[in-house]
């Protein structure tokens, strides 16, 4: 088996790796761009297709070297990234409104959770909750299969930032599938992986082709199929070979980055009376590009911090998963404030020296002003 592990992924990098080229002369030849807009950061047509490359690439690696015989619901599991894909595809190219994109999402999510029954049935303590009914545990899956994917979608702002945090999430689910001897997932989770790391070779800044709608919804379904896997498989009842007790805590650690500015931004925009899915530069990229950071550095930055904090919950994993979830969130809100302490700190000290030297200016410009002769 691992075997075929190690050549799914190494055929869905290699495949990535060939096939972009190619995808990026034919955008350029039928003008299939994104275009800079005001609110976007780049200031070049960029092809936005590289999703149609991590999934044909993820897709052929699977399907070569994977066994589905282990994974409860496949079928629907890849129906509903065909619909997800070709949903985000006709938002690449013709554009899609948000609510057709939403419907898309719950189709696929309804497919997962309530037929394929891969949904989250215990919060392991969590507002001391354990099992849950069957309504409750698929309205929750399909919640979080929404958030999560519209998480990676919404991060996906800078170059090669929503690219690296799904390589670096789907070593971390592939690696815990590992430690669980469950060698299908592992084997999926890092074919994913190989595909993505393939797409970074030409979109890490400067980009020559964007992820696009059709691969930042497929890589985010696929990331909250394995964050409901890797929570139901630490169960109390799962009976695996390697269980953490804090799965929910983890998971939420593994996913902290894009989860924690999705909710922000959402947060700020209901503030503000604004439709959620209304585009702003409120995001933590948006922050760090104003504190005059490269794209390459603020991918660097959110990798760094997403690792970190994977490393943090590994540290604490042996408590509770509500107190790992605590101080998860708990450090998140405290990081991601930082961003914009720099910038209006920096701003702060911009305008104090403008003060100052209007002060000056004046004062050398002044007439002085004589003393009466006594």
């Amino acid at each position: 088996m691992i075997i075929h592990i190690i050549l799914a992924i190494v055929a869905s990098f290699l495949i990535a790796i060939f096939a972009i080229p190619s995808i990026i002369t034919v955008a350029k030849l039928k003008n299939l761009y994104d275009k800079p807009e005001e609110r976007k950061i780049h200031t070049l047509k960029i092809p936005r297709l590289g999703g149609l490359a991590i999934f044909v690439s993820f897709a052929i690696a699977v399907l070569l070297f994977g066994d589905f015989t282990g994974i409860e619901g496949a079928k629907y599991i890849a129906a509903s990234l065909i619909i997800l894909f070709f949903s985000g595809l006709k938002d690449d190219i013709i554009i899609l409104s948000p609510m057709k994109k939403l419907y898309a999402q719950l189709i696929a999510a309804g497919l997962v959770s309530g037929i394929a029954a891969i949904r989250i049935t215990d919060l392991h303590g969590v507002f001391g909750i354990n099992e849950i009914p069957w309504i409750a545990s698929t309205l929750l899956s399909m919640f979080m299969i929404i958030v999560i994917t519209n998480s990676i979608n919404l991060i996906d702002g800078v170059d090669g930032l929503a690219g690296s945090l799904s390589f670096i999430m789907s070593l971390t689910f592939g690696y815990f599938f590992y430690l669980n001897n469950d060698f299908n997932w592992m084997l999926i989770s890092l074919a994913l992986g190989g595909a993505v790391l393939g797409f970074l070779f030409f979109n890490f800044s400067p980009a020559r082709i964007f992820m696009g709608d059709s691969g930042s919804l497929t890589v985010g379904f696929l990331l909250s199929i394995f964050t409901i896997h890797f929570i139901e498989s630490n169960g109390p009842n799962a009976g695996s070979y390697f269980t953490l007790r804090s799965a929910p805590g983890i998971a939420l650690a593994i996913l902290v980055v894009p989860l924690y500015d999705t909710l922000r931004v959402f947060i700020l925009r209901a503030i503000k009376r604004t439709s959620p899915f209304k585009a702003d530069k409120n995001h933590l990229h948006h922050w760090l590009i104003k504190n005059g950071q490269s794209h390459k550095q603020v991918t660097l930055i959110l990798s760094l911090v997403n690792v970190l904090f994977i490393l943090i919950s590994m540290a604490i994993k042996d408590n509770p998963a509500y107190l790992v979830m605590l101080v998860i969130g708990t450090l998140a809100l405290i990081v991601g404030q930082l961003p914009i302490y720099f910038y209006r700190h920096r701003i702060s000290d911009i305008e104090a020296d403008e003060n100052v030297r209007d002060e000056i200016e004046q004062s050398l410009f002044q007439e002085p002003v004589r003393r009466k002769e006594d």
